[in-house]
């Protein structure tokens, strides 16, 4: 796909990877409509883009009603969405003895359920036109569990196994799906996830830079690439974990339970 004149709608995307996507994307030519709850960390994340064409729209995913509302804005105004890339999320690192059930139920309405309700409300129109692209931000975690992520890590898990069934039922219809799947990344995620900073200083080495992260996402988007772990070192610990999961648990556990 190529990116210059696309209209490219980015949920989350007031800090973090989402905003420097939209950064990337302006500067590729396209047209990035971001999305998130607060609109003063929008219009600081909008600043940066120099003048580039873009739209800013305040959204709450858990509300299936402004979901729905908010999308059919941006068709109204832009005519279609070629690209949709589900990047809000949040987690909370805890024992799932101690977590809250509440919690636990906030993180999946956020994390799955908000990429659910913004996927439904934009794909019928994508389908009708028979092109777009869909990018669901997953996780490593989504794929391999580790302590105190048993809430965060099931949103993921149910992310991903989202993405693969709805990549096969849009085969043919000229609307592709991609699974992005990094590792932890140096972003404000963490103010929430790890307050006490523990995890951050543990894995502080590994952490993926927001930068390349985006990058990614936007060569996954231009090559139609359904998935991509980040980083290698990842990915082939996940394969190996496919292949020899009792020694890898047995390998890694000491490496993954480190908040």
């Amino acid at each position: 796909m190529e990116l210059n004149g696309k209209i490219a709608v980015i949920t989350g995307a007031s800090s973090g990877i989402g905003a420097i996507m939209a950064q990337q994307l302006a500067a590729q030519g396209a047209i990035p409509v971001l999305m998130a709850r607060s609109v003063e960390k929008l219009s600081a994340a909008a600043a940066v883009l120099n003048g580039r064409e873009h739209a800013v729209y305040s959204l709450d995913v858990t509300s299936a009603a402004q979901v729905t509302a908010v999308m059919e804005q941006v068709l109204e105004r832009f005519g279609r969405i070629d690209i949709l890339i589900n990047n809000a999320g949040y987690g909370v690192f805890e024992t799932f003895l101690s977590a809250s059930l509440d919690e636990i139920e906030q993180m999946m309405d956020v994390n799955y359920m908000g990429t659910v309700r913004c996927t439904k409300a934009v794909l019928p129109h994508m389908v009708k036109r028979g092109s777009g692209h869909i990018v669901n931000i997953a996780s490593m975690a989504g794929k391999i569990g580790s302590a105190k992520s048993t809430g965060y890590s099931a949103t993921k898990h149910a992310v991903l196994g989202f993405t693969n069934c709805l990549r096969q039922e849009l085969n043919g219809t000229g609307v592709y799906v991609t699974a992005i799947n990094p590792g932890p990344i140096d972003t404000p995620f963490f103010d929430k996830a790890d307050p006490s900073g523990t995890y951050v200083k543990n894995v502080k080495w590994f952490m993926l830079k927001p930068e390349r992260v985006a990058a990614k996402v936007l060569q996954a988007i231009e090559k139609r690439i359904p998935e991509v772990d980040m980083p290698f070192v990842a990915g082939f610990g996940v394969k190996l974990f496919q292949l020899f999961p009792r020694v890898f648990d047995k390998l890694a556990s000491g490496m993954l339970n480190k908040k």
